[in-house]
């Protein structure tokens, strides 16, 4: 209650208000929200979506033995999703979650206006689950300015905007939690927001907002053991948003990732121990592609990276999220220490270069082969399929038709078959083409080796 009546107070005193006290008149005490809210909620949309999704009507049909021997038949099913989005330009553009549009067939979005317009995914990403739709026929909207998210401090007091369980718009308030929270959330890494602002079912992809009904983040997902808000709330920052909503502005369908063309490791107590550090900070960095930016701009294995564009990094999803929201074409300045001491480097940023060319093959033969999809490896491919930095040679990018029982999983490098070394696509075309009794496949999964004995 108090943190509330201190908001109040600094919403009548205005941004110059620097300090805080305890309200000293009734006036104060009854101030509220709703100038806020009624700013916010014209830029907060409901989505309806659905999607068709193949039901399996046997236990067995995703078993490659069963399904190869017995036509196990599926059932289209229409699944239906509930979700909010956030109107972040005036022509129509909106962001919600991935998981709420994502793979949808027909998408409804319903203004707070009860206008109601139909749209398209433009750029849809699972990994972050960011997906940014087009409004159909839409007239000038009422768009959602951008707040820094860089610059939100834990305890700023925030707005939650969305539709939770289907019951219409509604406003929760809390507190900014934690803002540089890294790690596993909703199944997937990344760098996120924390509020105990209350966010249900319904809520995805809605708004958080701060005091000055700017967008701080989008809500994308809760821990909870009910079912329900206990309090951990999680938001993609609106500096990633921006990003996003800038390459779908200027057409991109997929998103273009920056690569850094590096693997770190935090450091922790021990490490910064060992390291000579006087605290844990940074990220050790303990592989490096030749062709990484980094390795351009002079940087080396061992070096501790501390800072991207002048904000501090210690952790490898942070380093991630501080590339990815400067872009494409963005130079800028690294901060790392070498034996202990600090230095800079300036790193331009780029996509992974797609050379040497990968060449995809997809075999078509009559062989247990038909159906394998493989490439050449090359920095796009290993950022694509999250390759080790040292991978070489060719990976499988996909398996259907009857390769399915040679068991092999997209990110697969092929090494050998039938004791003939796998350099390149070519190699593998002209193997899938020889005439066999079988196949003896040599793979590697994880860093280990792996050996398939399959009869044609």
């Amino acid at each position: 209650m108090r943190a509330l009546l201190i908001l109040l107070m600094v919403l009548s005193a205005g941004p110059a208000a620097a300090q805080t006290r305890v309200p000293a008149s009734q006036a104060e005490v009854t101030l509220s929200y709703a100038p806020v809210v009624k700013a916010v909620t014209p830029s907060v949309v409901n989505i309806y979506a659905k999607r068709v999704v193949e039901a399996r009507v046997s236990p067995f049909a995703n078993d490659p033995f069963f399904s190869e021997f017995f036509n196990m038949r599926t059932r289209p099913r229409v699944q239906n999703s509930l979700g909010s989005g956030v109107i972040l330009a005036a022509d129509g553009i909106v962001v919600s979650n991935f998981h709420v549009v994502g793979n949808a067939t027909d998408i409804r979005v319903v203004l707070a206006d009860r206008r109601e317009f139909d749209a398209e995914v433009v750029l849809a990403d699972p990994g972050t689950d960011l997906a940014i739709l087009q409004l159909s026929g839409a007239p000038d909207l009422p768009a959602l300015e951008f707040a820094d998210s860089d610059r939100v401090e834990v305890g700023d007091l925030v707005l939650a905007v969305g539709n939770p369980f289907g019951v219409g718009q509604t406003v929760s308030s809390g507190i900014i939690s934690a803002s540089a929270r890294s790690g596993q959330v909703g199944g997937r890494p990344g760098y996120f927001i924390q509020t105990d602002a209350p966010i249900n079912p319904g809520n995805s992809g809605g708004a958080l907002v701060d005091m000055n009904g700017q967008l701080v983040g989008i809500n994308t997902a809760i821990v909870t053991r009910s079912g329900g808000s206990d309090g951990i709330g999680f938001a993609i920052p609106a500096n990633l948003v921006r990003q996003y909503v800038s390459q779908a502005a200027a057409g991109k369908t997929e998103l273009v990732r920056p690569w850094a063309g590096v693997t770190v490791q935090t450091v922790d107590g021990p490490l910064a121990e060992a390291l000579g550090l006087d605290l844990p900070q940074g990220v050790l960095i303990s592989a490096l592609h030749p062709l990484s930016p980094f390795a351009v701009g002079g940087l080396e294995i061992g070096d501790v990276v501390t800072a991207i564009g002048g904000l501090p990094v210690d952790g490898g999803p942070e380093m991630l999220f501080r590339l990815l929201t400067l872009g494409i074409g963005a130079e800028t300045e690294v901060g790392f220490l070498r034996d202990g001491d600090p230095l800079t480097a300036t790193v331009e940023l780029a996509a992974a270069p797609d050379d040497p060319p990968r060449r995809e093959l997809r075999i078509q033969a009559r062989s247990i082969l038909n159906g394998l999809s493989a490439a050449n490896v090359n920095p796009a491919v290993i950022q694509e399929l999250r390759l080790p930095l040292g991978a070489e040679g060719v990976v499988v990018t996909g398996v259907e038709d009857i390769a399915i029982r040679t068991r092999l999983r997209p990110g697969d490098l092929l090494r050998r078959i039938n004791g003939q070394r796998i350099a390149n696509t070519d190699d593998l075309r002209r193997i899938a083409q020889a005439r066999v009794a079988g196949y003896e496949i040599e793979f590697e999964r994880g860093g280990q080796r792996g050996i398939v004995r399959l009869r044609n």
